[in-house]
């Protein structure tokens, strides 16, 4: 066959046209270099966290020999339009009735051949610079590696949603097909008509609305990490802010001089700086939430979300404290993240996340996903076993109380008073946190599934069906040998949990029923 490009005004022309046309290679939309610039930065700027320390040393360094830093930024600007450049213009595609073929690479060359029926989920994916011009990024998945997954990078949306419809029905048809030996033909076409109409055919499951996105870009954790990476600069930056501020004629120091302002003055200056500065990296937050989650929407196709239902191994309710405050919750659906080390940004899909939902909502997603589970009425009448108050006694007494008493003692020797009671005050507090934590954790099962309770100031809750477990640890110390405890850990296919200090007898119980159920039961758990 040719191996000559066809024309990339295909992506313009009808869907229901252009599936009848993808014999020959074709060429991406030149959107698709914004895609491959994007994911190259992406790549750099997760590695630019080793260099921080590095930065964060020689900043001023770098800040008065511009003629060094700059021409490097521009330089390394112009590569990474030239790697997009270059991925595009190697980037090949074409379609058969029943597989997908892609050429890529620039040092490396790929060539994947991916039949439909191998595809496990198919996803698609609409980055906020494809939403402008309709464009999306539709991602083939198959239950091996990631690296023998496929992704079209820049296609139009409604092809991409047709293209979509196509290879699940494929699906769908190649599994009647298996059976045809064993029944009637009219049978078969009627079965063949019914898979036909439930491929064309998706449930909604949940959307998110942009309020919804506002308030997880508040509650969510996006602040604070971006607070820490910015602890190496904050001399720098706060010296910057004060420079500007004189130049709008505001000096901080006469501010909060209490030699000129009283002290309800200073802290009312303080207080309300304080909730400027919030409200500004508040922002940065939302807008991250926006960009990640615009147009979210979950939706089923039989026991399909973008990954089959068969494959979920785990559902995860989270609630940090400002959840908890706005009753909102993150739902994770979690599958099968073992695939290999080095999976790609687009493997992501093994981790389905709905962002800042209310509880009903919630119900209604794991009830749809597991619906024989008993986790509402477990959260409504605190039905879990709390792990041993003995959980407290070692976390303050074997490790709090012997840092506070050296260090107190250090400094009252010295007549440091003020450092003495500030670290008085923070001993306090980490007991406090100590009992929050202990609180949180809490352990039950039932006939089909294991329900882990932990947190902080909010709380998570963990279940998953307890076929699903790939293995079991049992641990116990000396200690806790004399007085009858142990801690539990489960592994699954996604990830492990543990459960620290509970009863050696409901240890026992848990390991023996969860092996039971894996040897008993005929489920697969993928």
């Amino acid at each position: 066959m040719d191996d000559q490009p066809a024309s990339s005004s295909i992506n313009s022309e009808d869907p229901a046209d252009t599936l009848k046309k993808l014999n020959d290679w074709q060429v991406l939309s030149p959107v698709a270099i914004l895609y491959f610039a994007v994911s190259v930065f992406k790549h750099l700027f997760g590695n630019l966290i080793y260099l921080i320390p590095a930065l964060a040393v020689s900043y001023k360094s770098l800040l008065d020999h511009p003629f060094i830093w700059l021409p490097s930024i521009l330089v390394a600007f112009a590569l990474l339009i030239l790697f997009a450049f270059i991925s595009f213009k190697v980037y090949r595609y074409r379609l058969t009735d029943d597989n997908i073929e892609i050429r890529s690479g620039i040092f490396s060359k790929k060539h994947l051949n991916l039949p439909f029926s191998r595809v496990q989920n198919v996803k698609i994916e609409q980055p906020i610079y494809y939403r402008f011009t309709g464009h999306a990024c539709l991602q083939l998945d198959t239950a091996g590696s990631a690296k023998n997954e496929a992704k079209l990078v820049a296609i139009k949306l409604d092809f991409a949603q047709q293209l979509k419809t196509r290879i699940q029905s494929h699906v769908q048809n190649d599994a009647v097909d298996n059976n045809q030996d064993n029944m009637s033909a009219d049978a078969a076409d009627m079965q063949s008509e019914s898979a036909d109409s439930q491929a064309e055919q998706e449930k909604i499951l949940n959307h998110r609305k942009l309020s919804d996105l506002v308030i997880h870009g508040i509650t969510s954790n996006r602040i604070w990490i971006f607070l820490g990476g910015l602890a190496p600069f904050y001399d720098n930056i706060f010296d910057s802010i004060g420079e500007w501020l004189t130049t709008l004629g505001i000096d901080l120091t006469e501010l909060f001089s209490l030699q000129t302002h009283s002290l309800l003055e200073v802290g009312l200056y303080a207080l309300s700086l304080t909730m400027l500065v919030m409200f500004v990296l508040v922002s940065f937050s939302v807008i991250g939430a926006i960009i990640s989650f615009y147009g979210y929407t979950l939706s089923k196709l039989d026991d399909k979300y973008s990954m089959r239902l068969s494959r979920l191994q785990m559902i995860v309710q989270k609630q940090d404290w400002l959840d908890v405050l706005l009753k909102r919750i993150n739902l994770k659906l979690e599958q099968n993240n073992s695939f290999g080390e080095n999976l790609s940004s687009s493997a992501s899909s093994s981790k389905i996340i709905v962002p800042s939902i209310k509880p009903h909502e919630c119900q209604a997603l794991i009830d749809d996903a597991y619906p024989d589970n008993a986790l509402n009425a477990l959260v409504c009448n605190d039905g879990f076993e709390p792990i041993s108050k003995r959980f407290i006694l070692r976390n303050i007494v074997f490790v709090l109380l012997p840092l506070w008493l050296i260090i107190t003692s250090n400094t009252l020797m010295n007549g440091k008073l003020m450092i003495s009671a500030l670290v008085s005050a923070l001993f306090v507090g980490l007991c406090g946190l100590v009992v929050l934590r202990w609180k949180r954790w809490g352990i039950t099962r039932d006939q089909n599934f294991v329900y882990l309770r932990k947190g902080l100031i909010g709380v998570d809750y963990y279940c998953f069906p307890t076929y699903k477990l790939q293995q079991t640890q049992f641990k116990q110390n000396l200690l806790m040998k004399r007085r009858q405890l142990a801690t539990v850990k489960f592994v699954l296919a996604s990830g492990s949990l543990k459960v620290p200090m509970i009863n050696e007898r409901l240890a026992h119980k848990l390991i023996d029923e969860g092996l039971y159920q894996v040897e008993s039961c005929q489920k697969s758990w993928m």
